[in-house]
């Protein structure tokens, strides 16, 4: 897995490694840090674009992430394609999730589902809040998951 910094900068260890470098900098600074996991996709003509987003929050200085992008020409249905952007935000805090216990560090999973029921997305919720929450991770859906539905948004081509 490719991940870069939003410079495009890329990221030349494993992720595993490149976020316990980033807590240990941040930390000497004296920044307290939140870190929040979200995914967005697009669909264009046949390729799904998915964009997963490790967001690093400063305590009152601004933040920083790292981006991973993958295209598939499979083709999803709405509800379907949310799950998937979950499921990607899950394997990224599933395997990360120690670090941040070791370094006291709060996780959340945002989720690019809307909690109004009007929206297509809102058929999702229950299935990806049961599957975040079962994984015994903080859960946030629109309009507070801003790193799927701000950050990630803007790095999914």
């Amino acid at each position: 897995m490719k991940w870069r910094k939003f410079n495009g900068d890329l990221l030349n260890q494993p992720i595993v490694q490149a976020v316990e470098n980033a807590i240990k900098r941040e930390t000497e600074k004296g920044f307290r840090l939140k870190v929040c996991i979200g995914t967005d996709s697009q669909v264009k003509g046949h390729e799904t674009e998915f964009a997963t987003v490790i967001v690093f929050l400063r305590e009152g200085h601004g933040g920083f992430m790292f981006i991973h992008n993958e295209k598939t020409t499979h083709q999803y249905s709405i509800k379907e394609r949310m799950l998937v952007e979950v499921a990607k935000s899950i394997e990224i805090a599933y395997e990360l999730c120690n670090l941040f216990t070791a370094y006291h560090v709060d996780m959340e999973v945002h989720a690019d589902i809307n909690t109004n029921p009007s929206f297509k997305s809102n058929d999702a919720l229950k299935e990806a809040m049961g599957y975040i929450l079962g994984m015994g991770f903080a859960f946030k859906a629109k309009p507070e998951a801003f790193a799927s539905s701000s950050c990630a948004n803007k790095v999914v081509n």
